[in-house]
Formats: structure tokens, sequence, C-alpha cells
């Protein structure tokens, strides 16, 4: 028995060699993928760029410390501190994280958190437990009390900067991924699931709007056509709108329902006509008093539009009341001019129900705007890439006109909100981001919009060829139109 108690220093330092060398070459074989696990880390998110080489140095280094039994002792002790790192980690994992990410393979590939936590406490015991007894030279046959209560106290030390370290990065990375964030994103396993589809025949319809979980759709090709699919998710239904004055020369007819209220609407024209369902007529409610780009009902009757100046032909944002004798308001300033203040400050704007916002995203630079229904600015925040300032070459004809002398570069797609939260279909791969994923998938980046902070992305697998062209949030699912399928997913969060 006193032989074997000898003989722990040496067969803990065995066994720390055997874990760091496969953990660090395995880590090693697969670095890339090991980048992107710490990349999704939800503690270790913002140091992704230092983390991994940090800890395969660690784990070699480590090794060979206990190969020498000169410095096995310190070995042990930097066995002692990076076991109870790693103790910490998945403890927070456990309890303060904002999900549990997929295991980190290695050795420990097989195991769950909990089983992973308590081979580590069980790694970190053996490890202190081979320093108390460790001999300072091989020729010493005692170990007095002051050697012990030293020892001792140097575990304590070693674990609370372990600790304090490990809990540092955490809240660190925390607030660089939600204010600060250098384009990591943080991927949620299973952020939505269950597909469900339905085939709808045509490309041609768009989301018009949601009551709950039934879903209203318009048709491009078909301007007064009303699609209804109810929460039962089971088949498209459809009906014909009508209008009082069909004789206007339409261009581009838009339907949006916010039930029981809806309106057709062209810009172009200009002409809004309105109507409560379950009537199918709708009466004209405002003709050529404000030309519109896009136009939102807030609330029955009142509408925020994108228009251009006619003194600047700059874009500007505007509101226009069908009640109140067609009063139309403009705002100038809403929209930030960093070029020509048309292309750069070209975008799309969306209506959270919740609470009636506006969220403003431009396509070409990483940032958002928010309004309430009386046009002023209640805030604004960044999306997470990196482009601050529109790549755009823009030209000037001899007659004037403006126009893009090649593809711009686009950074946001698509977007909904409900509930202060913004889902933002980005066109950018972020750092340590798989090229398969990114190529086969659209990335949905979550912003908290009231407080300008990230929270999470998630991927939505394309359907064959055809890429996502729009999406809706309710409650409880999550909604894409994707070639001729409405597809609704569950959602988790």
């Amino acid at each position: 028995m006193k032989k074997l108690s000898s003989n722990i220093p040496l067969l803990s330092s065995y066994f720390f060699i055997l874990l760091f060398v496969y953990a660090g070459v395995s880590k090693m074989l697969d670095f890339e993928n090991f980048q992107i696990q710490i990349a999704q880390s939800p503690l270790l998110s913002a140091y992704a760029n230092y983390i991994p080489y940090a800890v395969i140095i660690s784990e070699m280094v480590i090794a060979i410390l206990l190969s020498v039994p000169k410095f096995r002792l310190i070995g042990l002790y930097a066995s002692f501190g990076i076991m109870s790192a790693f103790t910490v980690y998945i403890y927070l994992i456990l309890n303060f994280s904002d999900f549990i990410p997929c295991s980190c393979g290695g050795i420990l590939e097989k195991m769950g958190w909990t089983e992973h936590l308590i081979f580590n406490i069980g790694s970190v015991i053996l490890a202190g437990f081979a320093i108390l007894i460790q001999k300072k030279e091989q020729r010493e046959k005692n170990r007095d009390e002051k050697t012990l209560l030293k020892r001792g106290f140097l575990l304590m030390v070693m674990g609370a900067i372990s600790s304090i370290l490990v809990i540092y990065l955490f809240y660190s990375s925390e607030y660089i991924i939600k204010k600060e964030n250098n384009f990591t994103r943080r991927f949620i396993p299973h952020a939505i699931r269950n597909p469900q589809k339905i085939d709808l025949g045509v490309n041609s319809y768009y989301f018009a709007g949601q009551h709950g979980d039934t879903i209203f759709l318009g048709n491009r090709t078909a301007p007064l056509l009303i699609g209804q699919v109810n929460p039962g998710f089971d088949k498209l239904l459809t009906d014909t709108l009508h209008i009082d004055n069909a004789s206007l020369p339409f261009r581009e007819v838009k339907l949006q329902v916010q039930y029981p209220h809806y309106n057709l609407s062209d810009g172009y024209t200009p002409v809004i006509f309105e109507g409560i369902l379950p009537n199918l007529t709708a009466s004209l409610a405002m003709y050529r008093k404000a030309y519109f780009s896009k136009a939102i009902m807030v609330r029955p009757h009142l509408y925020i539009f994108r228009a251009q100046s006619s003194k600047t032909r700059e874009t500007v944002m505007g509101s226009l009341s069908t009640r109140n004798n067609n009063a139309v308001k403009l705002n100038d300033s809403f929209l930030e001019k960093q070029i020509d203040g048309i292309f750069d400050t070209d975008g799309n704007f969306i209506m959270d129900s919740f609470n009636q916002n506006i969220i403003y995203t431009y396509f070409y630079r990483n940032e958002y705007r928010i309004m309430d229904s009386t046009l002023r600015l209640t805030g604004k925040g960044r999306t997470i890439d990196t482009v601050s300032h529109a790549k755009l070459d823009i030209v000037t004809l001899r007659d004037g006109s403006v126009k893009l002398k090649s593809p711009p570069f686009k950074v946001n797609q698509n977007q909904a909100a409900y509930k202060n939260l913004l889902y933002n279909e980005s066109n950018l791969r972020g750092q340590h981001e798989s090229v398969k994923m990114w190529q086969n998938s659209s990335i949905i980046d979550v912003y908290h919009y009231p407080t300008a902070t990230y929270q999470y992305s998630f991927y939505i697998n394309r359907e064959g060829q055809d890429k996502m062209r729009s999406l809706l949030v309710t409650s409880k699912h999550l909604y894409i139109l994707s070639g001729n399928q409405l597809i609704r997913y569950q959602r988790t969060r």
C-alpha cells in the first residue's frame, strides 16, 4: 500500500501525459473544427482567435514538464490549474450559459457535459493528491507539515487563479459578443426544428401579414389574390379581393393585412385602398397624395413610408394618415447619408407588431435604425459584420441620373421582427464558420434591438437550389418562403 502511494505521482503524471498529448494532437489534426467549436462556445466565442492556440500549447508544454522528473511537480501544478479551469468552464456552461453546445471531442467525445464535469473533478482531485504526496526529491523520505501546508496553499491559489481567469473570460466574452462583436457568430443548436411544408404551387407569393399563427399571403402576379394558412398548417385557402376603382394605372400593387384591417397599395400610382375582413371589397383611401417605394400600415389608417425627396432627390421617411385628410409628414434626417443619399441608404424596413416600432436595416452597411409611429428616431444598432461604410461604385450620367456602375456589396438581406427581437438574414460569412454550411444555408442573426445587442445565430437549410426569399416570426413559429414552398419551423427560443 505504501509502495502504491509513493507511485501515485508517477502514475498520475503518465495519466496526464496521455491525456494532454492525445487531446493536443487530436486538436492539431482537426484544428479548423476545434477553432469552430471554440467560436461556438457560449463562454469563449470572442477569443476564438487565441484560445485554441493557448489550449494546445499549454497541453503540450505540460506533457513535456511531466515527462522530465526535475519538472514533474511543476507539471502537476500546471495539470491541476488547467483541469481546474476546464472544470469551472463546464460548470459555467451547465449553469450560466445561454445554451449548452455540443461536446468538444477528443478523448471525451462520447461523454455528455455532466459526465465531462465529473471526469474533470476527478482529474483535479488526482492532480492535487499527487502534488501533496510527491516527494520534493527522490532521496527525500518524509514530507514535513510545513511542506504540506505550503503545497496546499499553492493549490488553493492555483485553483483560485484558474477560476477567476475562466470567469473573466466568460463575462468579457459576453460583453464583446453582444456589444463589440468582432464578427464571431454564436450558433444556437436546434434554434428551430420540426419543419412543416405546404406546396403553394407557384413562387410568386409573399407574406402579407399574420394574426397569431394565421398567415396571410399576397401574390405578385395576381395582386387581388389573398391567401390564408390557418394554424393547423394543412393547406392554402385563397380568395379574391375587389377594389372600388380598378381603372387606375397600377404598376406594383402590394397587399398588407393587420387583421381584420387590410390595404392594397401602389406607391408608383400612388394609391391606397382599405378594407375590413371578411368584407372583400376595399375602398379608395388615398390617391396621388404621396409617392412611395414602400409603405407599412402601422395601425389602421396610419402608414409609414419611404420616398424620394422632390427637393434633394435623396431618400426620406414619411407618415401618412388616411383618416386625417391624407396628412403627410416627412423626416429627411432619419436615414444617414454616406455617399449619395439614394443607393447608400437603401434597405428594408419592417414593423414589430408587439410595440409598433419600425426597424430600418441598411442593405449595404452594418446598421439598423428604429423609429416610432411619429417618425422619431428611438434607437439604432449595428449588425455584427464589419462593413460600416457602403461599398458602392456610383456614376452620374449626363442627364443627372445616378446609376450603379457595378453590383453592390450587399451585407443584409431579409428581416423579420417580433417582441423586441430583430431577425436578420446576413449575406456574409463570419469568422471560423464552415464554408459548406454558408453555401448551403441562410444565416439568421438575432438582435435585441432596444439594447442594440447581438443574441445568437442559426442556420436555415436551403431547399434544393431555392434560396429563402422572406421570413416571418410569430410567438411559436418561424415561417419562410422558398421556391414554391411555405415552410414552418417551431421556435425553441
